[in-house]
């Protein structure tokens, strides 16, 4: 009987050993990975985007290196701490990057606007107005056939 009982004590124990194992990973994960990516990768991603003119942020052949080391770097502490990587974390992240540094930058990486009036107004003035002469042509017609039926 002694034998059963020191069994199921070490299944619970295992157990519970398990269960915090993964408890005490997970937290590790949210907290300390986060940051862990602030203060590494976030620091000296900063640096470097401080150290380009504000106008070569939207170029990507300009940020491509800093951008990626910055994907790298938060890769590389998620493996150290074992974490899943993309994670909730990283895209938080990143949309905050994002947010901050390239919020005027569309893909091409250029800031989109209208055309100027000069090249917009024909692009409204014609339709509207081949919209108006053929509805004056239709007019003119159904007037004019009214009579030979």
């Amino acid at each position: 009987m002694a034998l059963d009982c020191t069994s199921v004590t070490s299944r619970h124990v295992l157990f519970w050993f398990v269960i915090v194992y993964y408890f005490v990973s997970a937290t590790a994960c949210n907290g300390v990975y986060e940051t862990a990516i602030e203060e590494f990768c976030l620091t000296k991603f900063k640096f470097d985007m401080e150290e380009m003119d504000q106008g070569q942020w939207c170029s990507w052949e300009d940020t491509i290196q800093t951008y990626g080391e910055l994907t790298n770097c938060t890769y590389m502490i998620a493996l150290k701490m074992d974490c899943f990587w993309p994670n909730r974390l990283v895209d938080e992240f990143f949309i905050r990057i994002h947010r901050f540094y390239f919020p005027n930058c569309s893909l091409s990486g250029r800031l989109l606007q209208d055309p100027p009036n000069r090249i917009l107004g024909p692009f409204i003035v014609v339709p509207v107005l081949v919209t108006l002469l053929m509805t004056a042509l239709v007019v003119w017609r159904s007037k004019r056939s009214e009579g030979i039926v």
